[in-house]
This record gives C-alpha cells, structure tokens and sequence, in this order.
C-alpha cells in the first residue's frame, strides 16, 4: 500500500512548484534530512510532500546522494510494479520503432524516457544496461525480466562503469543478467557504415548512438574529401564518411582496441584501403599533423566530455578552444571543421564561443553552418538541461 511507504519532505523555501511543473530531481538541501530520512534504505520507493504535507509524486529516495530523490511518477500514488515498467518501456520501444528501421538505438534515456537513471541501448537481440541510479539497481531482477519481456531479446549486459554510479554509492562489477556473454564484438549498421560494437570490454555501452544524425551531416560534406577523424573510437564520423564516398579517412584515438575494431568495421564495408588510423594522444597527434603541413578537406573532433561538471568548466572550455585552435590549420581552404562536445555543463553557448575562440587563434576566418545535437533516441527531458548534453558545431573555414 502506498500508505506505508517512507514520506520526503520538501523544505519550506523549495521549489514545490519546479516538481509540479515536471522537475525530476530533489536534491539533498532542498529536502528534509532528519534522522528518519536518512535510515531510509537506499533505492527505497517514497511519497514526495511539499512543506504543507500535500503529496507531490513518487519518488526513489538515496539518502547518501546528492541526488537525495528522483521522481518516478507524478501521481503520488503510483505502485512502481512490474506492469509500470512494462508501460514505461513498451512506450520507449513504440518510439524507437516509430523512428528506426533496424532494432539499433538507445531504447532508453533515462529521465526523459521516465526511468532515471537508466540507460539501456540495443544492438538487435543485445542489450545493454546501465542501472546509474539506485532504484533502479534494487529493482534490477524485475527491470530485466520487463525488458526481455517487451523487447525479446535474447541477451541482457549489466555494464556498472562511470561516474554516476559512483554518485549513487553503486558497485561497479559489470554481470550477465540473460544469456550469455556475448563471445565477439557485434556489427552494427548506421548511415550506411558498419560499426564495430565491443557490448563487454568497450567504453560505456560499446556505441554512441547519440551522434547518428551528425554523422550523417558530416558524411555529407565528405563526399570525395580527404577525412580526419580525431577522438574516432570505433570509427564514428571516419566510416560515415567512407560510406558517403570519401577518399580517405583517417581515425585519431588514443586506443589500440578501439582502433582495432574501427579498422575491422572499414574491412567489413570493403572500404579498408581508404581507411587509416594513428594511435596516440589527440592534442599530440593534432600539433604533430600540423608541423607535418598535413591537409584534410574534413576535421571532426568528437572528445570525451572536458567539462563533466560546473567545478571544472573554465578549464573543460580551454580544452576545448584548444582542440579548435590545433584543428583549424589541418582544414584546407573552404574545407570543414565539426567540433563536438558531450558536457552538459558546457551548453551550447559557452562551447561555441571557445570554439570560436580557438578558431579565431589559429588564424582562421569561419562560417557556422550547422548545430546538431543526439539523435531521436536520445530525448531530451524539458526540465533537465543535462539531458541535453550534445552539442556538435560545423564550420566552413574560409579560403
């Protein structure tokens, strides 16, 4: 019964209305923390009250988070059962379905997809699972017999890496909650390439299906041009390039397996004698390219996340200017520069003034042609702005 479940309660002076309006977090100074709060078992189901009493939602508490409650469901009575998650991912797949011919995608994206912290993406019959919020860890038995159940799939990953587990004071032992560990890496089709997904020992979930749609504007301006893809991973902008007919491409990354993996997907599109890679430091491996004189008609760089959080934003800004200032003279005159940015601190604004910046240093005159951001799998939640953490500029630089 809802009735016995363990009560949140908001503060006078918080933001009641911010929950009402769709807000999905409570964080701990907004809530009252006394004794009893805090003896709250961690990825406990709750009632969220305002300051008068008056029930708000249903929330999963973490008294040891910063995140002290993630809204669940706004009916502050609501059971979360086995046949709530069944609505919440039944209503994930019909919109992956609706967008997508072939069953690879970001089935879930946590918050705006109604499951905080979960992310789930498919690779056909595979998925993988990152329960990063404790609720969800508690509940992992019944999440992943719902999600066999909607989906059909055969295989279910638990990947337990990364910092938000380690916010929620998770473990962080990657398993096998069905099936059996995939034995090899698994193909996946996107804009015509074929990628190389490692689902157990690559980084994060083994893809980044967030960069779909900026992959294809940048296999766009490839066509028939000299490509450089730098932080590629396994091969992202590279092999959509090569499959939207560059003449060559090649792919920067600090990882040999990652490379490997890359190489092989280039092999499998019959594109392996246009496609090259240099292992080593991306900052490196930019200023040595530019003391070579080397020259590309398309620059791509797509790095790990510089400014994960608001502490570090100023530097995570220079990183960036610096990435472009190092990659603007590698770009031919009238050729193409695409700077990304996965830190949701660093919106949009912000990065593409250090872009600029960086731009601007190297000399180089610029048009902005295009903003892109994730894909259709990667919804954005409209009360929280780190849902929205892509960001991907395009510029033409000027002869």
């Amino acid at each position: 019964m809802t009735d016995s479940r363990p009560i949140i309660r908001l503060k006078p002076k918080a933001n009641a209305r911010a929950i009402r309006h769709g807000a999905p977090w409570v964080y701990d100074n907004e809530a009252v923390t006394d004794r009893r709060t805090k003896k709250i078992p961690v990825g406990t189901i709750a009632t969220l009250e305002d300051s008068e009493r008056t029930p708000l939602a249903t929330v999963a508490v973490n008294p040891n988070s910063r995140i002290i409650a993630r809204v669940l469901d706004r009916n502050p009575k609501a059971a979360i059962t086995r046949d709530w998650l069944h609505s919440k991912l039944a209503a994930a797949l019909r919109h992956r379905e609706t967008m997508f011919d072939a069953p690879f995608y970001r089935l879930v994206h946590a918050e705006a997809d109604g499951l905080p912290g979960v992310i789930i993406d498919r690779f056909d019959d595979v998925v993988v699972i990152q329960p990063n919020a404790a609720w969800a860890e508690t509940l992992l038995d019944d999440l992943a017999a719902v999600l066999a159940e909607v989906t059909g799939v055969k295989t279910i990953v638990k990947n337990a890496a990364g910092r938000a587990r380690a916010l929620e004071g998770l473990d962080d032992e990657n398993t096998i909650l069905l099936g059996t560990t995939p034995s090899a890496p698994i193909a996946v089709p996107m804009n015509g390439a074929t990628y190389m997904a490692d689902l157990v020992g690559g980084q994060k979930t083994g893809l980044f299906y967030d960069q779909r749609p900026n992959h294809a504007f940048a296999a766009r301006l490839g066509k028939d041009a000299r490509v450089l893809d730098v932080f590629s991973h396994v091969g992202g902008f590279a092999l959509a390039s090569l499959a939207g007919g560059a003449t060559s491409a090649l792919s920067v990354d600090g990882s040999a397996a990652a490379l490997a993996l890359a190489t092989e997907g280039a092999a499998r599109m019959g594109a392996e004698d246009r496609f090259s890679t240099r292992q080593g430091d991306a900052f490196d491996v930019l200023a040595a390219l530019g003391e070579e004189g080397a020259q590309f008609d398309v620059v791509i760089c797509d790095p790990p996340a510089f400014a994960p959080s608001k502490r570090v934003l100023e530097q995570g800004l220079r990183a960036y200017e610096r990435i472009a200032r190092l990659a603007a003279p590698l770009v031919a005159p009238g050729g193409y520069l695409g700077l990304c940015s996965c830190s949701h601190a660093a919106n949009v604004d912000k990065f593409r003034n250090a872009s600029n910046r960086g731009i601007g240093r190297a000399g180089r005159n610029a048009q902005l042609i295009h903003t892109g951001y994730a894909g259709a799998d990667h919804p954005q939640h409209p009360q929280l702005a780190e849902s929205g953490y892509l960001k991907a500029l395009f510029y033409r630089l000027l002869p």
